[in-house]
């Protein structure tokens, strides 16, 4: 699957330097801390973290991942942004994929219940994760596990055992159980084992850390109570907080179409990079960035404060950095390029991927054009457009709304500053 599958080693391994760095720069534990914390929700206990850093050997970092969407977006790289600065911080992080979990459903904000997986679906999904992750992570310091490695192997009698660790009561304090319960819509017995067998994935991997999303710390935390069972030290527990999409409202969803994701063409990385509103670029510098250090951003917010630095500027370079992360430093370049060419009229246009659109020979007015190049959600809204005068066509205002475009046009179609394509119609 090109997946580099390390053993499980002893959690009192102690191969890394007393000195801690970060991208090649000592850093006290202090320093450490503040870049882990950066961006967090929540860290639990800071005080135990702040311990074992200081103990000088590497922690095992653990993160869980359902295959349940193969495709990734930046909203999925919030956890793998913060595994990777962990492996640069010395430490060894597990890419936990959660097959077994995966067949059970994982409940956590559901209504109601969620269809399982099957091993095939499961397989499938997980096999696209090997060439995306690796964009983020170090691929020769990630260990990658799968959970069926241990629960393939328990018995019914082990099962058993494992629930009865944990209480009904204890599991209806959960948010989305509870709404559930009181709104008497059903809960099958089988999700109840869902937050045991990711606590239990915890004590099989010894992990120091658990990331994972603010609606996880349930799960998070029943980690910790497990290992506390099986003698272990229990886990830190680390949460990140969702990140809003496109539309600076809702969490970034492919459902929603208000995200980026990680194999869409560079153009598009930056295009829909620059729509973000201004006070959202902030959250997205801190979950997103290895550019843009703490102290850095701090600097920038107060040149932006004081008018001496342009927010679509920093957007701007934030737009490449993402850009080069899941592409090259040379595609990102011609994405920024065109995006400047599109906007500004500073750049060159060729570096716009030209899009191409099957059409009949009577061809298509402009609002059906606009829509099938995905400049606009519907006819409506690109006639809405067109009377504000927001469309252009190769740069020019456009208001014929009767004028059809025939196989063989070739041009740049804009609806205001922020969304544009340059498009060849071909006979369908």
């Amino acid at each position: 699957m090109g997946f580099r599958v390390f053993p499980i080693v002893g959690s009192e391994s102690s191969d890394i330097p007393r000195t801690t760095t970060y991208s090649g720069k000592r850093v006290t534990v202090e320093h450490a801390l503040e870049i882990i914390g950066r961006g967090a929700d929540e860290l639990l206990k800071r005080d135990e973290l702040e311990q074992r850093l200081k103990a000088g050997r590497p922690l095992r970092i653990k993160a869980g991942f359902d295959p349940t969407a193969p495709d990734l977006h930046l909203g999925h790289t919030v956890l793998l942004n913060k595994m990777r600065q962990f492996q640069d911080l010395g430490h060894q992080v597990i890419f936990l994929i959660g097959d077994f979990t995966g067949m059970i459903g994982d409940p956590t904000g559901k209504n109601v219940t969620r269809k399982p997986l099957t091993r095939e679906d499961v397989k499938a999904n997980a096999e696209t994760y090997a060439k995306q992750v690796f964009k983020v992570l170090d691929r020769e310091r990630t260990e990658v596990r799968f959970n069926s490695e241990w629960f393939d192997k328990m018995s019914a009698a082990d099962m058993i055992k494992l629930a009865s660790q944990h209480t009904v009561a204890r599991m209806l304090e959960r948010d989305d159980f509870s709404k559930r319960f009181a709104g008497q819509q059903p809960i099958a017995i089988h999700e109840f084992l869902y937050p045991l067998v990711q606590g239990y994935d915890s004590v099989a991997l010894q992990s120091d850390v658990e990331l994972g999303g603010t609606d996880q710390k349930f799960n998070l935390l029943m980690g910790r109570g497990l290992q506390e069972a099986h003698g272990q030290k229990p886990q830190i527990v680390l949460t990140m907080p969702l990140l809003e999409g496109l539309d600076g409202v809702n969490k970034m969803s492919k459902s929603l179409g208000n995200y980026i994701g990680i194999d869409e063409p560079a153009i598009d990385i930056v295009t829909k990079t620059m729509k973000i509103g201004d006070d959202l670029m902030w959250k997205w510098i801190d979950l997103l960035s290895f550019d843009i250090s703490i102290e850095e951003a701090r600097s920038l917010r107060g040149e932006i404060e004081s008018g001496q630095l342009n927010p679509r500027d920093l957007k701007l370079r934030l737009a490449r950095e993402l850009a080069t992360r899941f592409h090259t430093a040379s595609e990102a370049e011609r994405a920024v390029d065109g995006w400047q060419a599109a906007v500004r009229g500073e750049g060159n246009l060729d570096n716009i991927p030209l899009q191409e659109i099957a059409v009949t020979a009577e061809g298509l007015r402009i609002a059906a054009l606009l829509t099938a190049a995905g400049i606009t959600p519907s006819n409506a809204e690109a006639n809405r457009k067109l009377k504000e005068r927001a469309v252009r066509v190769n740069g020019e205002v456009f208001e014929d709304g009767s004028l059809l475009f025939t196989p063989g046009f070739e041009g740049m179609l804009a609806v205001g500053k922020r969304n544009f394509a340059r498009v060849k119609l071909i006979h369908a």
